[in-house]
């Protein structure tokens, strides 16, 4: 499945820079149909180290991981909803994609200029977020004038729609994300086909810099408000060091761990930040494996066989019959598909079955 992520910013908070650095972490496109060819569009490998076990295990002749496909999004600046800059290709490049990562910057540096002239990540989110707002106040309100003749005749779908509306309206006019208000499975579904900029799930990078003043290792009150805000507004974030990052990208191994070292930068980076959109859009990998290669599928969690199966082929959701599984662990334990077999760790499973994470799968299919 094609997982699309926007990275947004205001200019000098080190978007594109984090952006270069992911794109090192490319897989050959050919393997993946729904890639853009595009140089603002990064398709970048999910970090799993399944993988190489099961390809050893298989002496599979390559890997093919899942795939996250990252958005270098044209800059944003106040007014972007307005068209200000280049604010009308700003959200309609956002508005394909399916997640949102926002990056503020937490370091002072008297040699990167800051565009507001102060550094103030909460401040920075309440522009970017702002703009998103007014955009979705647009598309709601245009939407709703649109419903104003079916629901006078009764149309039942119509005055479902509305009052569905009606609910995101009053989100957004008090500045707050329209996936802040609490819909259920049809009301997602009523209004999904308008592809509100605030709807997408969001994940925010807060960017640091080494060597520089970082609001997250001095106990600054904009620190303390910005994680207050995250708190408060069930927000998941990361923080990174984008320019470390990027300084990284070309190393490998021992290297990378002692340039980490040396600037005392010790977490997974970009790694940790791919990781945790996979996660922030309800999504898993299952495997299949054998000598040709070994490959990691995305499928939303909770999928059933058939479901998991469409990721390969469509025909695999009508046409699936079952399902042969082995548990990613089991699998390494016995150390062979057949000793697994023999010991009664594969499994047949049938179409109610709900997928799991790490679950190595071969289908059978009418």
């Amino acid at each position: 499945m094609s997982l699309s992520v926007g990275i947004v910013g205001l200019p000098n908070v080190g978007k594109s820079t984090l952006f270069n650095a992911l794109t090192k972490k490319s897989v050959a496109m050919e393997n993946y149909p729904f890639c853009t060819i595009d140089p603002s569009v990064g398709v970048v490998a999910v970090p799993d180290g399944r993988l190489q076990t099961l390809a050893s295990i298989s002496g599979s002749e390559q890997i093919l991981p899942a795939a996250v496909e990252f958005v270098d999004i044209a800059g944003l600046v106040k007014g972007a909803s307005a068209g200000e800059g280049l604010g009308n290709k700003f959200l309609a490049n956002i508005r394909e994609t399916d997640m949102i990562v926002e990056v503020v910057r937490i370091f002072e540096d008297d040699d990167v200029h800051h565009v507001s002239g102060l550094v103030d990540p909460l401040a920075d989110i309440e522009i970017i977020n702002l703009e998103l707002i007014f955009a979705d106040l647009e598309t709601v309100k245009k939407r709703l004038n649109g419903l104003e003749k079916d629901v006078k005749r009764g149309d039942k779908s119509a005055i479902s729609e509305k009052l569905c509306l009606e609910k995101i309206l009053v989100v957004l006019e008090v500045g707050k994300l329209a996936n802040t208000v609490d819909l259920n499975a049809e009301e997602k579904k009523i209004v999904s086909g308008l592809h509100l900029l605030t709807m997408k799930p969001f994940l925010y990078v807060c960017n640091k810099k080494a060597g520089a003043r970082n609001l997250d290792e001095t106990d600054d009150d904009r620190w303390r408000d910005l994680t207050q805000y995250f708190e408060d507004t069930n927000m998941d974030y990361i923080v990174l060091d984008a320019g470390v990052e990027h300084e990284l990208k070309d190393l490998d191994g021992d290297e990378k761990n002692e340039f980490r070292r040396e600037y005392g930068s010790q977490d997974a980076g970009v790694d940790s930040l791919i990781r945790a959109c996979y996660t922030r859009l309800g999504l898993m990998s299952y495997f299949t494996t054998g000598e040709k290669e070994t490959r990691a599928w995305t499928v939303p969690i909770g999928s059933t066989g058939p479901e998991a199966g469409g990721a390969i082929h469509t025909d695999f959701v009508k046409k699936y019959i079952r399902a042969q599984v082995v548990t990613f662990d089991d699998l390494v334990e016995c150390g062979s598909i057949k000793q697994a077999r023999e010991e009664g760790k594969l499994r047949f499973e049938g179409k109610e079955y709900i997928v799991k994470d790490g679950d190595v799968i071969e289908f059978m299919h009418s």
